[in-house]
């Protein structure tokens, strides 16, 4: 109904130019897509497309072509947007994924200010106690993970800190906001160079390159879950290098 009442509304909107909605839709599915090889199966790719079909109608509402910026990429920031709104108000991070995160994340803290380095896959297990296939499977279940997200401003019993008002609130800073700033921007920078060389391949594939899983499997030579599980784990040491952040 949303969605309908949002278009509802654009084709009763007079602009400089018009835009052809249905022209731009795949871009919605599109990014939608590439989101969800980074969520818990428990999340429902169609809500992320009708959420980013509102953020598509506003994106032609307030597009203007004398800023000099190609519509598909002003869209696209708007169709994140919306779904990364959507995600924060569904608290779309299990609890169990939650606590193994500040598993992974003190365990991963700890050796590096014992090693002086970034600490190894069977390290961190064996730091948790546990036999590698299984901290593969605790990664696993951090698909999902990210450098900011609402279940930080969580305590294990759900309930939500004074901060969440300011994660809802539309005039807040939002991830993207803290990594357009210049400082966090140069931290995260630093903090990618330490990973060791496969999480920055990785990385660098995903995010630079926008090759999806299987695709960097097939660079790496791994399933598409291994891929899965080091991005989670790259993730993970990218949020301990960046507390004071996140």
């Amino acid at each position: 109904m949303a969605v309908a009442n949002k278009w509802q509304a654009y084709q009763q909107h007079s602009q400089r130019e018009t835009i052809d909605i249905n022209q731009h839709a795949p871009l919605v599915k599109k990014l939608a897509s590439m989101m969800m090889a980074r969520l818990p199966a428990s999340v429902d790719i169609n809500d992320l497309i009708q959420v980013g079909t509102i953020g598509l109608i506003e994106a032609a509402r307030q597009f203007d072509s004398a800023q000099g910026v190609l519509f598909e990429t002003f869209a696209s920031q708007r169709i994140r947007g919306a779904m990364l709104d959507e995600l924060r108000r569904e608290d779309w991070l299990p609890r169990q994924a939650r606590r193994n995160v500040r598993q992974i994340e003190s365990a991963i803290h700890q050796l590096e200010q014992q090693l002086g380095r970034s600490p190894a896959e069977s390290e961190i297990a064996d730091s948790l106690s546990l036999p590698l296939s299984d901290y593969q499977a605790m990664l696993a279940e951090c698909k999902g993970l990210t450098l900011v997200h609402f279940e930080d401003f969580h305590d294990d019993e759900g309930n939500g800190s004074n901060q969440i008002a300011n994660i809802v609130d539309g005039d807040a800073a939002t991830p993207l906001d803290n990594l357009a700033e210049g400082h966090f921007r140069s931290a995260l920078i630093d903090a990618i160079k330490l990973l060791p060389e496969r999480d920055q391949l990785v990385m660098s594939l995903y995010y630079e390159q926008d090759l999806n899983l299987k695709e960097i499997g097939a660079v790496l030579g791994v399933s598409e879950s291994r891929v899965s599980q080091l991005h989670s784990q790259a993730i993970a040491r990218l949020r301990t290098r960046l507390r004071d952040w996140t």
